[in-house]
């Protein structure tokens, strides 16, 4: 019995060595392994798998445009312009033989915009036409009616009709962009149907020619715009219109890396207007002035490079009436940031006579809010000239004539005509002049004839050649 219960006890002992030796080594690898493996995590990259239900956050659902192009390639047409080639027209074969006036065929894209056939496509593609024919996507082709024009903005809008309610693009935000968004653009050139290609925005409110009278405000992108792509869509991935494409910088003609269109904001501002009014109505802040960079700062002895200067502040107009005077720096309007000029004139050209628009600026350091009521134009320069609406006063002089008083005359050629003050502009290319606001989309280059007329009455035709 003794002998049995040594051998248990013997037994027990052992097996709790064994259990304490098994437990000791377990620690001791598992610690090394523990180590190996914090050390290995120092050295192996970390790498992520993605699956399917993570796609909603990559970049390849961001740049799909597929569902922006169907939306809207069908919204797209072409445009062909016929028009009466004048040069040619005016030659000795053709007044020999009595030959017909010869045509110009002129292609171009366009946008339609609401349901009932109205469309949006550029001045410069329908100018001269005596003939627009459109064709849709599905290879309908309808005759259009030119319903206005803004060559200041270089917009044109037509209408089609048709029996069926049309598919069209709806306006975007255009202020809203940013710079390095994904766009489309969308033309339908030389009747090969809706063509898309893409891009980023490169820039904002660039201003292609400032020493021209247009207050230019582009969008510009890298997207491929080419000929016969003009008046064709700028749009964003959820497929509304947020730019009319107007034109490309290039030195051989084709596209080489920039386009340019006019933003969505101004489109459908110049699109309402000429509905509504006929024209396009024009606020007017009442300041003039100079954008600020380095050089101008450092000759007005200023810190400020940034922002607009203002030299001179319109009488009677709301920049007046809201407080603001020369040697303001303006800096921002409403939520837009003015960095140079054609973010403020762009900004304003979607704004009527009587908004009221919100004036952050800068007076001796100091910052300012103030609110500022637009009014409508009140005078305008011309070749030289100030030019202001009539007044009752001048009905006298004008009787039944419609005119714009020249108030200002610093052209010396003009002069030397006997061109002065008090005289008055009747006509412009023999088209009827009533309000300044006409003044302000006339290309000078397209320039033939003014009918004036005098104080006492006598009228004087200058012809341009």
């Amino acid at each position: 019995m003794k002998s049995i219960l040594k051998i248990f006890l013997i037994s027990i002992i052992c097996c709790i060595a064994t259990i304490v030796t098994y437990d000791f080594f377990k620690k001791s690898s598992y610690d090394n392994n523990n180590k190996n493996s914090l050390e290995n995590r120092k050295l192996i990259p970390n790498y992520v798998s993605f699956n399917s239900d993570s796609r909603s956050n990559s970049d390849s659902e961001k740049t799909d445009f597929t569902i922006a192009a169907e939306k809207t390639i069908n919204s797209v047409v072409h445009i062909k312009n016929t028009s009466n080639y004048r040069e040619d027209s005016d030659s000795w074969l053709y007044r020999l033989y009595g030959q017909s006036t010869p045509k110009r065929i002129g292609n171009g894209s366009g946008v339609i915009v609401s349901p009932d056939g109205y469309i949006i496509t550029n001045d410069h593609v329908i100018k001269d036409a005596s003939e627009i024919e459109i064709t849709t996507n599905d290879n309908k082709t309808y005759i259009a009616n030119l319903v206005g024009t803004d060559p200041y903005t270089d917009i044109a809008i037509l209408k089609i009709n048709s029996n069926k309610s049309l598919n069209y693009i709806p306006f975007g935000d255009s202020e809203s962009l940013k710079i390095g968004e994904w766009v489309l653009a969308l033309g339908n050139p030389f009747n090969l149907n809706s063509t898309v290609t893409a891009g980023i925005v490169s820039a904002k409110s660039r201003d292609l020619n400032q020493m021209d009278r247009k207050n230019q405000s582009f969008i510009q992108t890298d997207a491929a715009v080419n000929q016969g792509n003009s008046g064709g869509a700028l749009i964003n991935t959820k497929g509304e219109l947020i730019g009319i494409n107007t034109a490309i910088s290039s030195i051989t003609g084709g596209f080489v890396g920039y386009s340019f269109a006019v933003p969505s904001n101004l489109a459908r501002k110049v699109f309402e207007d000429i509905l509504e009014f006929g024209n396009v109505q024009k606020g007017l802040l009442g300041v003039s002035g100079n954008a600020l960079n380095q050089n101008l700062a450092k000759k007005l002895n200023i810190n400020e490079t940034e922002g607009f200067y203002v030299n001179n502040v319109e009488p009677n107009l709301g920049a007046e009436k809201a407080g603001i005077k020369t040697k303001d720096i303006i800096t921002k309007i409403d939520f837009v940031k003015i960095n140079k000029f054609s973010d403020m004139s762009g900004y304003l050209s979607t704004k009527r006579p009587g908004d009221v628009i919100n004036v952050e600026y800068i007076r001796d350091k100091k910052k300012f809010n103030t609110k500022v009521v637009l009014k409508k134009i009140t005078r305008t320069i011309f070749l030289g000239m100030e030019l202001r609406n009539t007044e009752k006063s001048d009905i006298s002089i004008i009787k039944n004539n419609t005119a714009v008083k020249v108030t200002n005359v610093e052209n010396s050629r003009l002069n030397r005509m006997g061109i002065d003050n008090g005289y008055y502009i009747l006509k412009i290319n023999e088209i009827e002049i009533k309000d300044i606001s006409q003044i302000e989309r006339i290309d000078v280059e397209s320039l033939n004839s003014i009918l004036f007329m005098s104080p006492n009455g006598e009228k004087e035709r200058i012809i341009f050649e």
